[in-house]
């Protein structure tokens, strides 16, 4: 073959990896973060107005961003608190709707942040401990001044960040609801597709936000091993929402869940039908979720 043929060829292969690798991981991403100004024109006649803001930032914890509902409302810091952890990618926007709730901002300040290195908060460079991530987020727990300690929301891969902010934080979280939750270190599939597109030059050719990712996403099965000896130290009720035709995340979580919870109380929903992106399909199930554990926290 002819130098310039070869070439040719290589470069419609290359071509079409990437294009596969963007097949492979776009699902994984519901929707593109919101601007600022749709962000606006989203509550603009709403009567909840968000804040935003960043945790202070030091040489060993990242700085983060995030909204959060009622915050120059006074008294409103004295509500119970909902953090929702978006999974990856994405940013605090997935939880938009939730933060639009009368029935939901009414009873809870209501915080969504941006993952290390997802929308505002660092966008572009990923942090791949999960220890590291939740040292980022805990400053958050400290926009509550209630009595009653706050609840997590994570989804997908916010489910194990969740889950580790109440192990190392365990006197500052009151309750877990992991929506769809990768958390069994044996589910983690090894896909063959995640080195290549971490590989130079592929990972500078994907889109930002699938390139932290997948950075973040490598290393996750490991990260998940680390937690094993710690999910007894979680004592707070934790409710785990899994769709049984969910193509990204094994239904079987639920069962790693009931096991290594033994000293929480634990609620199992299995949605039949559903698939990995219950947020936006049955938002339903959340919300009804957070309210009971606001009410059980009372």
């Amino acid at each position: 073959m002819r130098p310039v043929a070869f070439r040719s060829v290589f470069c419609w292969r290359l071509v079409g990896l990437i294009g596969l690798l963007l097949v492979l991981l776009l699902p994984q991403c519901i929707s593109i973060r919101m601007s600022d100004k749709k962000v606006a024109r989203y509550f603009a006649n709403r009567p909840v107005k968000l804040t935003f803001g960043f945790t202070p930032e030091s040489q060993t914890v990242r700085s983060v961003h995030y909204a959060r509902t009622g915050g120059s409302r006074t008294g409103a810091d004295t509500l119970p608190m909902v953090l929702f952890i978006h999974g990856s990618p994405g940013s605090w926007d997935a939880f938009i709707g939730f933060l639009a709730d009368s029935t939901l901002y009414s009873r809870a300040q209501l915080v969504s942040v941006d993952r290390p290195g997802f929308g505002k908060s660092g966008l572009g460079k990923a942090e791949r401990s999960l220890k590291a991530q939740v040292a980022a987020l805990a400053p958050l727990l400290d926009l509550s001044r209630s009595t009653q300690k706050p609840i997590l929301v994570g989804h997908s891969l916010g489910g194990p960040v969740a889950a580790r902010l109440a192990m190392d934080f365990p006197d500052r979280v009151g309750g877990l609801i992991l929506v769809a939750p990768s958390i069994d270190p044996d589910l983690e599939k090894k896909e063959w597709y995640r080195p290549v597109g971490n590989a130079f030059p592929v990972r500078y050719w994907l889109p930002v936000e699938l390139r932290v990712s997948n950075q973040e996403i490598l290393p996750l099965k490991d990260e998940l091993q680390q937690m094993l000896p710690l999910w007894t130290t979680i004592r707070v009720p934790v409710s785990v929402i899994l769709g049984e035709d969910d193509p990204l995340v094994s239904p079987a979580n639920a069962l790693f869940a009931k096991r290594m919870l033994i000293n929480a109380p634990v609620t199992i929903q299995m949605i039949p039908n559903m698939n990995h992106f219950i947020p936006w399909s049955r938002p339903d199930l959340i919300h009804d979720a957070i309210l009971h554990q606001l009410t059980r926290g009372l």
